[in-house]
């Protein structure tokens, strides 16, 4: 049955986890109240976080299965589309692995964390008062070891490969089986509230204004290496490749980087996204496999994060992590970042993955990054925008499908952009999720089946 045009669309239900985000800000400001106000009642709040991050532990290896399984499909599909797709496919890769080198850079000439002493929960000893802690603490099951799980998801992803059309039952149970994962996950994150404000009360209990400062400045020194690599990093590309100014490019996506900061979401600007990249004189087929390609597989702002934080929690712990197990974490993030895009709190089990895979003790210690957690979405979730469109350019660029006087004067604000022209792109995705739509075609190239397997992903997952 097809929708009458003149219908009148149906209102956007609101995402839920927008109320998630502001109870953990209400958390962590209560936390800081009552570290501030009454120090050795805070302290014993600890184990609330650290209820947290077991329940998050726990779930660190089906995440890590799932998505690495999955990913590797998604590779393998996103290289049938020829050069599009692979050169999308080597950018996304060696800009992700750059911005965590980055994060590594900064993050050992900044120290942040330091001065904190974090501690882990110690268990009770027989006849201690604290011994009901314990027991619902238990109750929480281990997780399962890290780099085994990751091994053996590569294999079975390789080995799915392999199987080409027999394997695509697989393929589409291990879909099933991941929502179920993300979904179980998504229960554990509205736990979150809770754990925030027993680890943030816990810090600042124990450590006062100290605790304060340290949060303020690992999030201030997040900020601004993401606007640098924007600005230089991404400008720099922009400007040598396309000859575009990144300044009039954030300028053209201005309602879009507003959408992303009040929904705490980039779903909604994402079929926008797309509709101003043709707009501005990149060809439709380019479009249509680089944007739901980055949306997968670019995360420089997450991979900014995940080793900043990492840092943090192990300068908070007075743990620290050697050049050699620096590097060995930035090869582990490399594969396993790719688990967190788009699901919220993938990013979170991701840098627990990376911790528990190489010093598991600093676990101990991310509580605290769960408290701030939030505050740093926003800028992950924009840094990954603006790569994202940077990189439509770039591609489009480098395979001839950009026309570069209709993209200056459409950044020049000459050729302004008509709302009904990205209205008329949503119904177009809309039409191609339908199964008796054809599938857009590259010039020259095989037909993707990506681009309507990644939107439909786009529609129910948000871009972390």
């Amino acid at each position: 049955m097809t929708q009458d045009p003149a219908a009148p669309a149906q209102p956007r239900k609101k995402d839920r986890t927008h109320w998630l985000y502001i109870l953990v800000i209400v958390a962590v400001i209560a936390g800081v109240i009552l570290g501030l106000v009454a120090p050795e009642t805070a302290k014993g709040m600890k184990p609330l976080g650290d209820g947290f991050i077991k329940l998050i532990k726990m779930i660190i290896a089906p995440v890590i299965f799932c998505t690495i399984v999955l990913g590797i499909g998604s590779i393998a599909r996103a290289a049938t589309v020829g050069k599009v797709g692979g050169l999308a496919l080597g950018y996304f890769m060696a800009m992700s692995t750059f911005a965590l080198g980055i994060g590594l850079v900064v993050g050992n000439l900044v120290h942040p964390g330091e001065g904190l002493a974090l501690k882990p929960y110690t268990p009770a000893k027989p006849g201690d008062v604290n011994g009901t802690v314990d027991f619902l603490l238990h109750i929480i099951p281990e997780g399962l070891p890290v780099l085994p799980t990751l091994f053996v998801a590569l294999l079975i992803g390789f080995a799915l490969q392999q199987l080409g059309e027999s394997g695509k039952p697989v393929i589409k149970a291990m879909t099933y089986l991941q929502a179920l994962v993300f979904r179980v996950l998504m229960m554990i994150m509205w736990t979150a509230p809770i754990g925030a404000f027993g680890a943030i009360a816990a810090v600042v209990g124990s450590t006062g204004w100290s605790a304060i400062g340290a949060m303020l400045l690992l999030m201030g020194a997040f900020y601004a290496t993401c606007i640098i690599f924007i600005v230089v990093i991404l400008g720099t590309l922009l400007r040598v490749v396309a000859g575009l100014n990144i300044f009039k490019m954030l300028r053209y996506l201005g309602k879009e980087y507003l959408l992303i900061f009040s929904t705490s979401s980039s779903e909604t600007a994402l079929p926008r996204l797309m509709a101003k990249m043709e707009h501005a004189g990149v060809s439709k087929p380019v479009v249509g496999v680089t944007v739901p390609t980055g949306y997968s597989f670019n995360l420089d702002g997450t991979a900014i994060y995940l080793t900043m934080s990492a840092l943090f929690v192990s300068n908070a712990m007075k743990i620290p992590l050697s050049i050699g197990e620096q590097l060995g974490l930035l090869l582990f993030m490399i594969v396993a970042s790719k688990g967190a895009a788009g699901v919220t709190g993938a990013g979170l089990a991701t840098l627990a993955a990376g911790l528990q895979s190489h010093r598991p003790e600093l676990l101990g210690g991310m509580g605290v990054i769960v408290g701030i957690d939030k505050f740093m979405s926003e800028a992950r979730a924009l840094t990954n925008f603006t790569g994202n469109a940077v990189a439509t350019f770039l591609i489009g660029k480098w395979v001839g499908e950009l026309d570069q006087d209709t993209a200056r004067r459409v950044l020049d604000k000459e050729i302004p952009f008509d709302e009904a022209t990205m209205l008329s792109h949503h119904h177009e995705i809309d039409d191609r999720k339908s199964p008796t739509a054809p599938e857009q075609s590259l010039e020259g190239h095989p037909q993707s089946s990506l681009n309507v397997e990644t939107r439909e992903r786009v529609n129910s997952r948000d871009y972390r």
